[in-house]
């Protein structure tokens, strides 16, 4: 009798409801564990939005050292930086963030010098590097800032009517410039008609569409220094000779070039294709979007990039190099011999059918291995156009080959996207009448219809 209060009904009862809601919590602790090692979330919209890009990924899941993130600013902002720094802390277990409040920690806040809210530092081996924004661009370059360390300089050559920096028309480098030192190069001009010498420190040498011919000085100066272990980007634009527009053609420079294996044809590739101009793009702006699979092109996948007044190349390896092919146009188009008319036209019988090869890279097989690009263009980094599409991309990843930072290849943080709708008067008229006239007098008109037959 004792233990008959076992049997009960209601003990019963109650000893269910607790097994029952024991399980119900075993479930819920177990599912808020595992959501929180393993946090996922899906991205639907069009653009991508929501989603961090191919490179930051590689960057954070690849990394072999711990990462820290520091975000200041007031407590009530966390929950907007969380919804971009939450997905960079998801990608590896060696990236943690910190959300730290400057007014209630004033000491940390002072030893990192903040002293706007919404700073951000990220910090790594002792190494701090500060980005200017709550970005993916500026975190992801942060990021690796902080990753490589050390200084690396690009040194653009001037003095010949190349591309200038400083120049912030649609022809000038200054985005480029700025581009470059968001991902932890350096820039500065050299001369070699000054000092016919690469200085030493120069991790890449560029050269941006001369306009005159280099002098043999300087010439043997790039010869030198690719053949010792340096790194180059040439970029030749054809030798257009219409009105004032006259550019050299630069015989030294092209005939060292060719001894590498690359050789400039004199002409202008002319896309016939028509899918230029569905971007506002003309004939002479080749479209190009077959890639070869080089370490530069491999991410780049379908991703269009644009080459405004380019010249074809023709590749293959010399003595002492060893040269790929980098990218092409496609079969619709044409290279004209055709320099001096300020009319484009194409004869098929004597003018080359494409694809076109406008890039190159290559190995220089010396004690130090020196590595070279080569581009039939210069203008498709100009300012006017760097932003169009892939051209950026394609930029960095000759960047970063060049440097041997081949793990950054990769497809960078886009900016966002315009997505605004535009529509005409006449469209404006119709969605007038439609959503403020039809839809209300179809309402009016159904309930004078209920109305009548109930009557």
């Amino acid at each position: 009798m004792r233990f008959q209060w076992l049997k009960a009904r209601q003990t019963k009862y109650t000893a269910y409801l607790t097994a029952y809601l024991l399980v119900i919590l075993a479930v819920l602790v177990v599912t808020n564990w595992l959501a929180n090692r393993h946090n996922k979330s899906y991205d639907f919209t069009a653009n991508k939005r929501f989603s961090l890009s191919d490179q930051t990924e590689k960057v954070v899941r690849n990394l072999k050292q711990d990462v820290r993130i520091y975000y200041f600013d007031r407590a009530r902002e966390f929950d907007r930086a969380r919804d971009l720094l939450g997905r960079y802390d998801n990608l590896s277990h060696r990236l943690t963030v910190a959300y730290v409040d400057p007014d209630r920690k004033p000491q940390l806040a002072r030893n990192y010098g903040v002293r706007t809210y919404g700073t951000i530092y990220v910090e790594t081996a002792g190494r701090k590097e500060e980005a200017k924004s709550l970005s993916e661009e500026e975190i992801t370059g942060a990021l690796i800032r902080a990753l490589k360390g050390g200084e690396r300089w690009v040194c653009v050559v001037t003095g010949s009517g190349e591309h200038s920096l400083e120049e912030t028309g649609r022809n000038g480098y200054s985005t480029l410039k700025e581009l470059l030192e968001k991902n932890n190069y350096k820039t500065r001009t050299i001369s070699l008609l000054e000092k016919a010498e690469v200085p030493k420190d120069c991790t890449v040498l560029l050269v941006g569409g001369p306009r005159y011919d280099y002098t043999e000085p300087a010439v043997n100066a790039i010869k030198t220094y690719v053949e010792s272990g340096g790194r180059a980007l040439l970029m030749l634009d054809p030798p257009l000779k219409v009105g004032k527009e006259e550019i050299s053609e630069n015989p030294a420079l092209v005939k060292l070039i060719e001894s590498w294996g690359v050789t400039l044809n004199k002409d202008l590739a002319l896309d016939t294709s028509g899918i230029g101009q569905l971007f506002g793009l003309s004939e002479v702006v080749p479209l190009v979007a077959n890639y070869e699979f080089h370490p530069i092109v491999r991410e780049m996948k379908e991703i269009a990039t644009a080459f405004p007044i380019a010249r074809s190349l023709e590749v293959k390896s010399a003595e002492k190099t060893t040269v790929e092919k980098l990218f092409s146009t496609s079969s619709n188009s044409y290279a004209t011999t055709n320099l001096t008319s300020s009319q484009v036209t194409i004869d098929p019988k004597r003018d080359k059918k494409g694809p076109l090869v406008l890039g190159a890279a290559g190995t220089y097989n010396g004690p130090n291995q020196g590595r070279f690009v080569v581009v039939g263009c210069s203008g498709w980094v100009a300012n006017n156009i760097i932003r169009f599409n892939g051209n950026r991309d394609l930029f960095l990843n000759m960047m970063n080959w060049l440097s041997s930072d081949e793990d950054l290849i990769s497809i960078r943080p886009k900016e966002p996207e315009d997505r605004r709708l535009t529509l005409t008067r006449a469209q404006m008229r119709r969605v007038f009448y439609v959503s403020v006239v039809g839809f209300p007098v179809l309402v009016v008109a159904a309930g004078l219809g209920v109305w009548w037959r109930r009557r």
